[in-house]
């Protein structure tokens, strides 16, 4: 029985034992092997700013950053993202007890979610969600509590009364994602008031995942809720250079809350990867000092591609859920005849060449999302004529 385990008990932590591997490898391996365009995983086919792409190679050059970086983040992205914060929105942090800097977004959320909570805090949060979120609260011994977004004349909405009811005694935090991945949805200001109020009101933490930030369309406007009454001592907002920038391989990411909630988190982070990213902190705390100029041409450039891409949907058959914010259609494919978007997802590739992803992973209740389908559009404007072409196809 050599190097075999006596017990019949699962290798994998029960806790973990539901989530597999992510949609997204699966779709990625399947885009590489059909040769299909890959508008699935949330990733840009195109660097960002050769200045920023600059600072990096200069911060490696001048050996800054090529030793573990300060624990909280360098100096100078701390006080850079204070700087954002304060001009954009009028939050003031301090840099120095106020931000954290991270492995991307997906370690603020881990690292938040393991500081904050005990075994069976019951965790509330936007459904469909990411799908990091449900394994970093099921990591943390969570239980979590969907609430689900519908879709309402063209949009996907939040039924604040469904919100209010899913509170309960052991709810200890709620998990706001806004602007919305998937389904493209950003929350009104009447919306973040009541959840505010709520938050006020039950005495619970919040964190928002706010990386789609300065991708909002249209009428929309991104408001953090942490400019909200009685929401700045309680909220922990998670930010990242990766979406912003089209440099999602450097994994730049940051928290900003209050003292006590930034040591509660970097307690955790402090044993997840310590620190990371070291000479490109120096190049994003340059990013994100970049004139406004930059942000409304980045904004522009991808509505351009959501109206191209959301126009070529509609056209082979889809019904488009049109995003006011992120770079995700969602679509609906029982316009086209099919019911089951995991199939659907599956069999695109061999009948049109394209790559997409199930919604349905980003739910608990399953057979909610059962006829979603999400579409990214930060590509190659090219690239995106040419899936449309493709799908054109689907309509016959």
């Amino acid at each position: 029985m050599t190097g075999m385990t006596s017990s019949t008990r699962p290798l994998l932590n029960r806790r973990l034992a539901e989530f597999g591997t992510t949609i997204f490898a699966e779709m990625s391996a399947l885009a590489l092997r059909t040769g299909s365009i890959n508008l699935g995983q949330g990733f840009p086919d195109t660097d960002g700013p050769e200045e920023v792409r600059e600072a990096a190679v200069r911060a490696l050059r001048d050996g800054r950053g090529n030793q573990y970086p300060p624990g909280p983040g360098i100096p100078e992205l701390r006080t850079a993202i204070a700087a954002h914060q304060e001009r954009r929105y009028g939050l003031s942090y301090d840099p120095d007890t106020e931000v954290l800097v991270t492995a991307g977004a997906t370690e603020a959320i881990a690292a938040t979610l393991l500081a904050l909570l005990e075994p069976d805090d019951e965790v509330i949060a936007f459904e469909p969600y990411y799908d990091s979120y449900a394994a970093c609260i099921a990591m943390a011994g969570g239980t979590r509590v969907p609430v689900t977004l519908r879709p309402h004349e063209g949009s996907f909405r939040l039924d604040l009364d469904e919100l209010r009811a899913a509170v309960t005694d052991r709810t200890r935090l709620l998990l706001i994602n806004t602007p919305h991945n998937p389904t493209g949805t950003v929350l009104t200001r009447e919306e973040l008031a009541a959840v505010a109020e709520l938050a006020v009101e039950r005495d619970l933490l919040v964190v928002t995942d706010e990386v789609y930030e300065h991708l909002v369309f249209d009428d929309a406007e991104h408001l953090p809720l942490a400019t909200f009454p009685g929401m700045r001592e309680r909220t922990v907002t998670i930010g990242s250079a990766g979406k912003t920038f089209s440099f999602t391989g450097w994994k730049v990411g940051w928290v900003t809350a209050a003292p006590g909630l930034v040591t509660a988190v970097r307690s955790a982070k402090q044993f997840l990867t310590y620190v990371s990213s070291g000479p490109f902190q120096y190049a994003v705390a340059e990013a994100l000092a970049l004139p406004d100029t930059y942000f409304a041409a980045f904004r522009e450039d991808m509505l351009a591609k959501r109206d191209l891409l959301a126009a070529g949907l509609a056209d082979a058959g889809f019904e488009v859920f049109k995003p006011a914010g992120t770079y995700f259609i969602t679509t609906d494919i029982r316009p086209l005849g099919e019911s089951d978007g995991f199939a659907f997802c599956r069999a695109l590739p061999e009948r049109a060449g394209v790559v997409a992803i199930p919604n349905a992973v980003f739910y608990d209740h399953r057979e909610a999302g059962a006829p979603f389908v999400r579409f990214a559009f930060c590509k190659q404007t090219g690239v995106l004529e040419e899936a449309v072409k493709r799908l054109k196809t689907l309509a016959g």
